[in-house]
């Protein structure tokens, strides 16, 4: 599978909960930067610490919170930028709005995300503190 693919593997896994497809094509040492400033933003090193933050983020939202499209794949080395929608509803706040999600490719595996929002003040509303 090339960068593409995992990409398209890893949207296709997150859209449908797979677990076990998320568990393949992510590093257990991912890095993953949260933007913003809500309970969720910051680093978080490793699965043991992405895991449950994701975790929370479904409970938050009473698990409405979902990627409801990606429309392009844009590869560049390691890196694939992926242009994407995001939705959900939480503190009484309904989210709906563009992001990109850019994902370090590895030996296969993913290695680091980084996330992007249209509307981070929106976003740390709907997260709240």
């Amino acid at each position: 599978m090339n960068t593409i693919d995992i990409a398209k593997a890893y949207i296709k896994a997150v859209q449908t909960g797979d677990q076990a497809t998320l568990g393949s094509i992510i590093s257990p040492d991912v890095i993953w930067h949260q933007p913003g400033k809500n309970r969720f933003s910051g680093t978080h090193r490793g699965m043991v610490s992405v895991g449950p933050m994701l975790g929370a983020m479904m409970e938050a939202s009473q698990g409405t919170f979902a990627i409801t499209r990606a429309d392009h794949y844009m590869a560049n080395g390691d890196w694939v930028a992926i242009t994407i929608e995001f939705a959900g509803e939480a503190n009484g706040i309904k989210l709906k709005q563009a992001g990109v999600d850019l994902i370090r490719i590895e030996g296969g595996k993913i290695v680091e995300v980084r996330l992007f929002s249209s509307d981070q003040a929106q976003e740390d509303a709907f997260w709240g503190q």
